[in-house]
C-alpha cells in the first residue's frame, strides 16, 4: 500500500504543514505547483527532501486560486484548463530535475480534484493535458469515480485513492468540508478504518453504511491539524498488521 500527502504548500513566510515530518512517513508526495499554493524555493526544498527520503513525487495541479487555496469551484475553458495543467506539470518537472528526482504521477487538488471525479468535460481536459506533456504519468483520482474509467479508456494508467482523514457519503464521495464531521482528527480511528479498508475493501460512510472501494493509495492531508501524528499512527498500524508500504508508482512499473 502507498501512503501519500499534499506537500510543498507553504508560500513565502506563510507556513503550511510539516513537509520534513511527513516525508519521513509517506511513500508518495503530491507536490504543489504554484497555482493553489507553494513558491519555487519551497517547492524545490520539498523535492530535494523527497529525493533524499526515497519518496515518489507527483504534480499536485490545481485551479489558479492562491487566495482560495484551490478549493473554490471554477469553470475554465478547455483551452485554459489544458494549458494550465501542462504549465504546472512542466514547472514541477523542471524543479524535480534540479532536485535529482522526477515527476511520476499527477494528482489534481481541491476543487479541481472533486470536479473532475464526475465532470466529463473538465476530466477530459486534464487527461488531454497529461497525454500531451507525458503519457507515461499516472493519474491519481478518487476511488470509484468515473474519472478513472475515462482515463483508462484513453490509455492512461491510473491510481485509485482513499482519504484517511475524510468522511465519505454513502455514494462514495467525500463529505463537503463545509459539513460537520467532514474531517477526521483521531489518529487511532483513522488508522483502524484504513486497515479495515485494506482488509475488507469497504469503508464506513457517515450514515453507517459500508462503501466498497478498491484503492492503490491512502492520503493524509498535510495541512490537517496533527497531520504528522495521524500519518505516523497510520503507518505504524499498517506495518504492525503486516501491510507492506511502497510508492504505488513502483508497483505499477514493477
Amino acid at each position: 500500500m502507498d501512503l501519500n500527502s499534499d506537500l510543498g504548500e507553504s508560500f513565502g513566510a506563510w507556513r503550511m504543514g510539516d513537509d520534513a515530518g511527513m516525508l519521513g512517513i509517506v511513500t508518495s508526495a503530491n507536490v504543489a505547483c504554484g497555482f493553489h499554493a507553494g513558491d519555487p524555493a519551497g517547492i524545490l526544498d520539498t523535492l530535494r527532501e523527497a529525493e533524499d527520503r526515497g519518496v515518489a513525487v507527483g504534480a499536485h495541479v490545481a485551479y489558479p486560486d492562491l487566495v482560495g487555496f484551490g478549493r473554490r469551484n471554477m469553470d475554465p475553458s478547455s483551452r485554459e484548463l489544458v494549458a494550465d495543467v501542462i504549465y504546472q506539470i512542466g514547472a514541477l518537472q523542471g524543479l524535480a530535475a534540479a532536485a535529482g528526482t522526477r515527476v511520476r504521477y499527477v494528482k489534481p487538488h481541491g476543487a479541481l480534484y472533486n470536479t473532475i471525479a464526475g465532470d466529463a468535460r473538465q476530466a477530459g481536459d486534464v487527461i488531454t493535458a497529461i497525454l500531451e506533456i507525458d503519457p507515461d504519468l499516472v493519474l491519481m483520482g478518487l476511488a470509484g469515480s468515473p474519472l478513472l474509467g475515462w482515463a483508462r479508456a484513453r490509455g492512461l494508467r491510473v491510481a485509485a485513492e482513499a482519504f484517511a482523514d475524510r468522511a465519505y457519503t454513502p455514494q462514495g464521495a467525500l463529505v463537503s468540508r463545509r459539513d460537520p464531521g467532514a474531517v477526521l482528527h483521531d489518529p487511532a480511528q483513522v488508522a483502524d478504518r484504513m486497515l479495515e479498508l485494506i482488509d475488507t475493501g469497504h469503508i464506513q460512510a457517515v450514515d453507517g453504511s459500508r462503501v466498497a472501494l478498491d484503492v492503490d493509495s491512502i492520503c493524509v492531508h498535510g495541512d490537517s491539524p496533527g497531520a504528522v501524528a495521524m500519518a505516523h499512527a497510520l503507518r505504524e498500524r499498517l506495518l504492525t498488521a503486516g501491510v507492506p508500504l511502497q510508492p504505488f508508482a513502483d508497483a505499477l512499473e514493477g
